[in-house]
């Protein structure tokens, strides 16, 4: 543990160290869009993240095959007989490998999807996002933290009141730049003359979802509530809730947006939107009660589903309604496949390379991009979100196109 601890606070010193580097190369940093900081937030916790696990697995593997004992205790008795090879082990050191991986892999998978929103919401508010630089700082908070907070899945292992409470404060801290993402992407829709298009109905559908699944993990960051809700349905609720409604609306929201980039011709808006709400509607339909049977000390593990505790009954009803909802979400997957498909050869052809009058240098490549995306040097003039620019022709000013107004920021850097 005392290995991870230094190595998570070593490679977060070198994300920020990195970062302040990057200025030196030559391009203003800030123009970049925010999708493009969150994917290279995860591509460092996925560098530094993985390697432990993968090293788990090998020492798992010299236990299994070469009689080593880095994970099996002195005393093993499994099936009541004493395990052939065990001593000086410690089952304790998978968990904390694994979860040194387990939960920055949340924020592997959650960051992209709040790059893609931020893109969504700045080109259908037709505004700039509010704050855009403290949304960056937020994701490169999450970056550090995120390294930090890996043992708050193990109160339950005792490890003692000291480090109970460091896991518990960076615990906390994330939650911070977590909720000020939220509230700024939240705060942008403010004045913006929205266009309620499908991307943005999932980036909308996003915001409630995240906040869903972040508020409720804040209690089991805290190791005094964290052992009544260890093990039952509200962990399972509040997992879900981060990486099924939150993840997925959120990669539906990119979908949607990039696809006449990648294919040269749109989505169907109609089917689009029956997709949305049937998908919003039942995602909750099956989670939400999951909290509810948390609250009530349903477990997990249970064989019968807490059929043989008398305390459960008041809300096992509560299966019924998620198991319908399930099946219901996955019939409401059928019109997105099928509008998939069919947009694909026989969508509407999209009237330019830039159908969505976006400000972000991909609408630059030729729809669809071919090899080498694009086909000459391209310059940036400005920052990623020029919307409604006052005194410029349009309401919106792209990243490498020159417009004689009265902006700012006149310099140019060459990709």
């Amino acid at each position: 543990m005392v290995f991870n601890i230094t190595g998570s606070l070593l490679g977060s010193i070198n994300l920020i160290a990195t970062i302040f580097q990057l200025r030196t190369a030559g391009l203003e940093w800030m123009r970049l869009p925010v999708f493009v900081w969150s994917e290279l937030v995860t591509g460092f916790l996925l560098l530094l993240s993985f390697p432990p696990l993968e090293s788990a697995a090998i020492l798992q593997l010299m236990d299994r095959l070469f009689g080593t004992s880095f994970f099996s205790p002195d005393g093993l008795i499994v099936g009541g007989r004493h395990w052939p090879v065990s001593g000086g082990g410690s089952a304790l050191l998978w968990q904390h490998l694994f979860w040194f991986l387990g939960h920055p892999e949340v924020y592997i998978l959650i960051l992209p999807t709040m790059g893609i929103v931020g893109e969504v919401i700045a080109n259908n508010t037709r505004k700039p996002l509010w704050n855009y630089k403290w949304l960056v700082y937020s994701m490169l908070a999450i970056g550090v933290l995120g390294m930090l907070v890996w043992a708050h899945h193990m109160y339950m292992t005792g490890m003692g009141q000291g480090v109970t409470i460091f896991f518990q404060f960076f615990t906390t801290a994330i939650s911070v730049p977590s909720i000020l993402i939220g509230t700024i992407l939240l705060w942008s829709l403010w004045g913006g003359s929205i266009r309620f298009s499908t991307p943005m109905l999932f980036a909308l559908g996003w915001l409630p979802m995240f906040g869903m699944g972040g508020l409720t993990g804040i209690p089991m960051g805290w190791a005094t509530a964290d052992l009544v809700l260890h093990d039952t349905y509200y962990v399972i609720g509040h997992f879900h809730y981060m990486m099924a409604p939150a993840g997925i609306m959120g990669l539906f929201a990119g979908l949607y947006y990039w696809f006449p980039k990648a294919t040269g011709r749109m989505m169907n808006e109609f089917w689009g939107k029956v997709h949305f709400w049937m998908t919003i509607l039942f995602f909750n339909g099956i989670f939400f009660p999951m909290l509810i049977q948390g609250f009530a000390g349903v477990h997990r593990r249970w064989y019968d589903g807490g059929a043989g505790w008398q305390m459960a009954q008041h809300v096992l009803w509560l299966n019924h309604v998620m198991s319908i909802s399930a099946w219901i979400l996955a019939v409401g997957q059928i019109p997105f496949i099928v509008n998939f498909f069919w947009s694909i050869w026989r969508g509407r052809r999209v009237a330019s390379d830039n159908p969505w009058q976006a400000t972000t240098l991909e609408w630059a490549t030729p729809t669809p991009p071919g090899h080498g995306n694009f086909l000459h040097p391209v310059k940036v003039f400005r920052g990623p979100y020029e919307y409604s620019v006052a005194g410029a022709a349009r309401d919106y000013l792209p990243q490498w196109e020159r417009e004689e107004s009265k902006l700012p920021d006149r310099k140019t850097a060459s990709i």
